[in-house]
C-alpha cells in the first residue's frame, strides 16, 4: 500500500513544471544582471550562488543621475505554459517589494509585469500569468494582460522608486 504522503508528493509532481532549481553546481550564464547605468544611474547589483546553492540577486539602488533600478534577466528556453496558470518561485526576500517580468518573445520591447512583496522569511509567492500586465520601462501598455502559450524571458526587479540596498535568495522557479 503507497502511504498518502509518498501519493500526494508524487500527485503534485505532475502539476509542477520547472523552470530553474538552484543549487550547489548551477550554471548561472544565462542570467544577467542589468543596471540602470544603462540609463546613466549609478545602482548596482550582483547575482551569484550562496554556499547553500541559493541563487543571490542583492546590490545597491540609487536614484542618482535618474537612475532608480536593478534587474536579473533570464534568456531562457523557449518553455511551453500548457495548462500551468502560475509562476511559483521559492524564495526569501528583504521585506521590499520585487517585479517578476516575462516575455514570450525576447525579441519584443516590452514584457508583462507583477509586483510582489517579500515577507523576510521563506516563502512560496505563487503569481497568476494572468494577472501580469504588459509594461515598457515602467509605464503600463493599452494591450491585453499575458495570454501566451510559452515563455522565453524571466525577469527579477527591483525600482521602488527609493534609495535602498536589497537582498533576494531564490530555491527555485516553477509553472504550477
Amino acid at each position: 500500500m503507497i502511504r498518502p504522503s509518498i501519493l500526494i508528493a508524487f500527485i503534485s509532481l505532475l502539476f509542477v513544471k520547472s523552470i530553474f532549481d538552484f543549487n550547489s553546481e548551477t550554471d548561472l550564464s544565462r542570467w544577467k544582471i542589468v543596471e540602470d547605468q544603462v540609463m546613466g544611474g549609478v545602482s548596482t547589483g550582483k547575482f551569484y550562488l550562496n554556499d547553500e546553492g541559493h541563487a543571490v540577486f542583492t546590490g545597491s539602488v540609487s536614484l542618482e543621475n535618474n537612475g532608480g533600478f536593478v534587474s536579473v534577466d533570464y534568456d531562457m528556453p523557449k518553455t511551453e505554459i500548457g495548462e500551468y496558470k502560475f509562476v511559483a518561485i521559492r524564495l526569501k526576500g528583504d521585506g521590499k517589494n520585487y517585479q517578476l517580468r516575462v516575455k514570450n518573445d525576447d525579441q519584443v520591447y516590452y514584457s508583462y509585469n507583477y509586483e510582489f512583496r517579500t515577507s523576510g522569511e521563506w516563502e512560496e509567492v505563487q503569481i497568476p500569468l494572468s494577472k501580469m500586465s504588459p509594461t515598457y520601462r515602467g509605464r503600463s501598455l493599452d494591450k491585453p494582460d499575458f495570454n501566451h502559450s510559452h515563455l522565453d524571458q524571466l525577469t527579477f526587479l527591483i525600482g521602488n522608486k527609493k534609495n535602498e540596498d536589497f537582498r533576494l535568495l531564490i530555491d527555485k522557479i516553477e509553472l504550477k
